[in-house]
């Protein structure tokens, strides 16, 4: 049995970054993503087009771009800890690529 690990209450400053992938609680991640950003009157607003829920609000774009990354690691990792309590204790995990 696979067993994920959530990743929400985690402090992110114990992320490692190797190149362009992230080692973040032991789980390597090197996937591109698509951040809208738009400023609007005081506040920055963001979303990523890949991923349905991950929108955040900053006062900065740098304050936004990090709070989606953040947003997004953590909405991949529910992603992932759902889908494996859904496969029960017998599934396999199978990488396919776009």
């Amino acid at each position: 049995m696979n067993v994920g690990m959530n990743l929400i209450g985690i402090n992110h400053q114990d992320e490692i970054h190797h190149g362009d992938s992230i080692v973040f609680g032991g789980i390597t991640m090197n996937q591109t993503f698509t951040a809208v950003a738009k400023n609007d009157g005081d506040w920055w607003i963001g979303w990523i087009e890949e991923v349905p829920g991950v929108n955040c609000q900053e006062r900065t774009r740098e304050e936004l771009l990090k709070t989606l990354r953040i947003t997004l690691i953590e909405a991949l990792e529910m992603n992932r800890a759902d889908a494996r309590d859904a496969g029960g204790n017998d599934y396999e995990e199978l990488n396919i690529v776009v």
